[in-house]
């Protein structure tokens, strides 16, 4: 059960990566850092004073950025295969133990990066509809909005496991019925 528990937290901290690739990192550092997470040897680093000054820094940036026109539309295209790779190293990072390590990047892979990058794609596509929409105000609201859930969701994927598992399935649920809408709208 034990496993179960930290592959839910991998996938939510994942999903939340697709919104801000840094916060996630941060708040895993945290509640590492105050022994609510157990993170595997390898990636113990994340929960020290030093990395979590680094990591505050640069999500205070990574924040900061996405308020920026144009600026923000520019780190979507980077964010895509930034957010899968960071996918990949959350779930590496909380499921480990006596996990195979064949399984545990796999694992990592499919659904930790997958997850992310699908969750990113989608933020992308928000934020260029937002940006025909409504202009620089939109993008704000978007910022907001993925900042929101993407500090929430990484809090939930430690405390409440399960419910975001619950979350993810319907954001992706959501995202696979809007792709499949736009795929038969322009056929």
């Amino acid at each position: 059960m034990d496993v179960l528990l930290h592959i839910a937290i991998g996938i939510g901290l994942s999903a939340a990566a697709g919104f801000r690739i840094l916060v996630p990192f941060l708040v895993a550092g945290v509640a590492a850092h105050q022994g609510y997470l157990t993170l595997t040897p390898t990636m113990a680093w994340m929960a020290t004073t030093p990395a979590l000054i680094a990591l505050a820094a640069a999500t205070a940036l990574e924040v900061l950025i996405y308020f920026v026109p144009v600026v923000d539309n520019l780190m979507d295209a980077v964010e895509l295969p930034a957010a899968a790779i960071a996918g990949t190293v959350l779930t590496l990072a909380v499921t480990g133990g006596d996990m195979n390590p064949f399984l545990q990047w796999s694992l990592a892979l499919i659904a930790g990066g997958g997850i992310a990058s699908s969750t990113q794609a989608f933020t992308g596509l928000a934020r260029l509809t937002s940006t025909a929409a409504g202009g620089p105000v939109g993008n704000i609201a978007v910022s907001t909005t993925e900042l929101a859930s993407s500090t929430i969701l990484s809090v939930l994927a430690i405390a409440v496991p399960i419910l975001v598992l619950i979350i993810v399935g319907v954001l992706l649920y959501l995202i696979a019925r809007r792709w499949g809408y736009k795929r038969r709208r322009s056929s």
